[in-house]
């Protein structure tokens, strides 16, 4: 018995050993993620520093860290995916606006021609998405990134287009002030999205 004790005791240090060497590297697992997520923010926030809207790029990709790193390649993919949720919940809230008690017939036409314009621009970020996966493979790495651009720059044209209708018109100015502000939101991220591929050339794809 007492012999039996004397072994089970003698197992303790090594216990605590092997709990102290496990929270240890824990610990320093955590520290390591914890680094490398800050030093990925830090990238993201001087990438965004280069664009029109450095606040609302920060704020918007921010959260993607751990997803980016410090791929500029992966920012700009990110950033894309960003504007194109951002153009399809700008589509549905100016969609509910049909909805609006009292709305005229004008203004019926003009939010059914906004909804028209942030169709197309979906299509197009949808476009370049889908290009962006078959980035290098063999293709022109340039002309594939012109058609980014293209794509991108005609889908915040269309989000402009938007308020364009308004010109001229009879409408509310609390309509107006609900597209307009709907318009800056998304076209500031789609703007933002298009300065970080705009930085894009072929020697990040290589990286990546």
């Amino acid at each position: 018995m007492e012999a039996s004790i004397i072994r089970n005791s003698s197992s303790f240090p090594l216990f605590f050993t092997l709990l102290l060497f496990i929270s240890i590297s824990l610990a320093s697992s955590t520290n390591t993620s914890t680094t490398s997520l800050k030093i990925s923010k830090q990238f993201i926030k001087n990438s965004c520093s280069s664009t029109t809207y450095p606040g609302v790029c920060y704020k918007s990709l921010s959260s993607y860290a751990s997803k980016v790193q410090t791929s500029s390649l992966k920012l700009a993919n990110v950033a894309l995916t960003v504007s194109l949720q951002a153009a399809r919940n700008a589509s549905s809230n100016i969609t509910i606006l049909l909805e609006r008690k009292g709305i005229t017939r004008m203004e019926t036409s003009i939010v059914k021609d906004c909804i028209d314009d942030f169709g197309d621009g979906i299509d197009e970020l949808k476009q370049s998405l889908q290009e962006f996966k078959s980035l290098g493979g063999g293709k022109d790495v340039d002309f594939q990134l012109a058609n980014i651009k293209t794509w991108v720059s005609a889908a915040l044209t269309d989000e402009y287009t938007c308020s364009d209708g308004f010109e001229g018109q009879k409408v509310s100015s609390s309509l107006k002030k609900q597209i307009n502000n709907t318009i800056s939101d998304v076209a500031k991220i789609t703007s933002n999205a298009l300065a970080l591929i705009n930085k894009l050339s072929a020697s990040d794809i290589k990286k990546s």
